[in-house]
């Protein structure tokens, strides 16, 4: 909003002040004079004074900060009403809370049963109640609307304070001074300028009045406002986009680390895979090379073994009597054990055959010759 020179504060009736009788001591460096016993106000410092409050709430709503505006008069509940849902900040234009600020932690528990019922409402979960309890929900919905539904979206305590009346909204007051919020009110000559830190002198009961000076405060806060919304909305953009950035980044860190991990996990399979190759080759190898039989003797073919009982004829040399046809207990292991012999080819087993058959008949030459001798010696 363009800056308000003293015309349009003249033309508003900025410049008249309340009864000589009814006016404050403290308001004396504000007042230029008297007409018809009313008080006139200096425009030249109101102008400039409002110059001064207007550049502050439009820093600070240029920087993030919260305004909150305050006029339960009719005269300013419209224009009131109006600027803060322009500018978007949260306004009282209907009835001060007491401890609104200095008891916000209990205030924000009512706002959020505010918000709770809103949202039963548009749900519809309202309409399932017994008609008692419904009929209880929506006249405390009603009331909580009325009190505070112009700062239901007040998450915190507000950077500044903008008063229209300090007589009518004097709890407000108090309570701003004793947080030490900023204050920024429109003074009329029957009040007390001292707690106030932005004083702009003016007629608060006209509506012109009020309308001037609450829209230009306004226009301030809703062009700083506007111009902090464009620079949150292009830093959170920037700040989307560093996390989209930076998400990708992520992922394509995962995906390399995933293909990383495949292929170690491809190596050590192909590695094991191939370690088992090698020894199933090796395994079949093994197999198809040839082995000597079990129990074979290659001297099968040499004398006769030593655990194979003597000729009879050596036999008979030995004891003079017929061989027996077992051998000796003492060689009956030998016998058992190797099985060479049982397993050596005919070939290998005929000459032991041949020598026995002398011996065979050698026996069978001297049993006649031993009876003849018998009978000669029973004859004699």
């Amino acid at each position: 909003m363009a800056e308000v020179g003293i015309k349009e504060l003249l033309e508003a009736g900025v410049h008249f002040g309340h009864q000589t009788r009814r006016w404050n001591p403290n308001m004396r460096r504000y007042i230029f004079g008297e007409l018809d016993g009313i008080h006139i106000i200096d425009l030249v410092q109101t102008e400039a004074l409002l110059e001064n409050a207007r550049r502050f709430a439009g820093e600070l709503a240029s920087g993030g900060g919260t305004v909150l505006f305050v006029g339960t008069k009719k005269q300013a509940r419209g224009p009131v009403e109006e600027w803060a849902d322009r500018c978007k900040m949260p306004y009282v234009n209907q009835r001060w809370l007491g401890g609104l600020l200095t008891n916000f932690n209990t205030m924000s528990a009512r706002i959020a049963r505010l918000h709770e019922l809103t949202g039963w409402r548009e749900e519809g979960k309202l309409e399932l109640l017994p008609t008692k309890e419904r009929m209880g929900m929506l006249a405390e919905l009603a009331k909580l609307e009325f009190n505070l539904g112009g700062v239901r979206d007040m998450e915190r305590l507000p950077d500044a304070v903008f008063v229209t009346d300090l007589k009518t909204e004097e709890i407000a007051v108090r309570e701003a001074a004793r947080l030490r919020i900023p204050i920024i009110a429109l003074v009329d000559t029957n009040c007390d300028p001292t707690p106030i830190d932005y004083v702009i002198p003016g007629n608060d009961d006209a509506i012109r009045s009020c309308q001037l000076v609450i829209g230009t405060i306004g226009g301030a806060i809703d062009e700083g406002s506007s111009a902090w919304r464009v620079q949150e909305e292009k830093r959170i953009a920037v700040e989307m986009e560093r996390r989209k950035k930076e998400e990708e980044e992520r992922k394509k860190r995962e995906e390399e680390e995933k293909e990383r991990v495949a292929a170690e996990e491809a190596a050590k399979k192909a590695a094991a895979e191939a370690e088992a190759a090698k020894q199933a080759e090796a395994a079949q190898a093994q197999a198809k090379a040839p082995t000597p039989a079990q129990g074979s003797n290659p001297t099968a073919a040499g004398p006769v073994a030593a655990g194979d009982p003597p000729p009879p004829a050596v036999a008979k040399a030995s004891s003079g009597a017929v061989p027996p046809t077992a051998p000796p207990a003492d060689e009956a292991p030998k016998a058992e054990a190797p099985a060479v012999a049982e397993k050596a080819p005919a070939a290998e087993k005929a000459p032991t055959e041949d020598k026995a058959e002398p011996a065979v008949e050698e026996k069978a030459a001297e049993e006649p010759a031993a009876e003849e001798k018998a009978e000669e010696a029973e004859s004699k």
